[in-house]
């Protein structure tokens, strides 16, 4: 997908599911959302009488998170989901926000994400490996926050290390790259691929252990690449 450049002035909300999302991840996930804006809103919610979000609990000063206790009335259950979306509801016709940010690992605001989207405003969603498909693909982009690249690492990290690209992702891009406008030669602006790819799917390059798309494709053997004064472009090889 295109790779965006930051909005200015945009005001985007972040809201965290304490109970399936990790403190280790707000970092990775607040820089991701400067594609969008600057984070204004953000809020976190759960149950702070439980010994489990302690780690969150550090972070609620240092990173100006809005905690929104909400207890849980029936055992294995959590009262978050409702009141999480409640609030985007509010935020959404508010009117304020353009944007947000979901971080959480949980299948039920698959139905927010969609609403969300209806309405015209991206939707990022944060989670790992385990998050259910469903929920994926409700959001405008999904970035699985385990596999991202460790930006602080002397080394970079290995190839062994990033999660396989399936076939599914080399179909997609393939698709993408055969539906958009090629030169003479086969090539098509890598912008206008990953534009047709969002169209399509909430694949992010960072799920896969890269920093920005340009990065992921020149490492398929499937396509070729080639540096322009314009740009990035790419043509499928195989």
């Amino acid at each position: 997908m295109a790779e965006p450049k930051p909005r200015i002035g945009r005001n985007i909300a972040l809201l965290i599911d304490a109970d399936n999302a990790s403190p280790a991840n707000l970092d990775a996930a607040l820089t991701i959302l400067g594609d969008l804006g600057t984070v204004n809103v953000r809020r976190i919610y759960g149950n702070w009488s439980k010994p489990a979000l302690k780690g969150w609990s550090r972070l609620v000063h240092r990173h100006a998170l809005e905690p929104q206790q909400q207890f849980d009335l029936t055992k294995g259950k959590n009262a978050t989901d409702m009141k999480m979306t409640i609030d985007a509801m509010d935020l959404l016709y508010g009117g304020h926000v353009d944007g947000f940010g979901l971080m959480t690992s949980d299948s039920d605001f698959m139905p927010l994400a969609i609403r969300i989207r209806q309405n015209g405003t991206p939707v990022y969603g944060f989670g790992t490996a385990r998050t259910p498909e469903a929920f994926r693909e409700a959001c405008t982009r999904f970035i699985d926050l385990d596999a991202m690249p460790d930006e602080d690492a002397v080394e970079p990290a290995s190839e062994a290390a990033k999660p396989a690209i399936d076939d599914e992702l080399v179909k997609l891009l393939g698709e993408a790259w055969k539906a958009s406008k090629r030169d003479e030669m086969g090539f098509a602006s890598l912008s206008e691929v990953g534009q047709r790819v969002a169209n399509r799917s909430s694949f992010d390059a960072r799920s896969y252990g890269f920093s920005r798309l340009s990065e992921l494709v020149q490492t398929l053997p499937n396509f070729a690449t080639e540096r322009r004064e314009s740009g990035l472009f790419v043509k499928r090889t195989r």
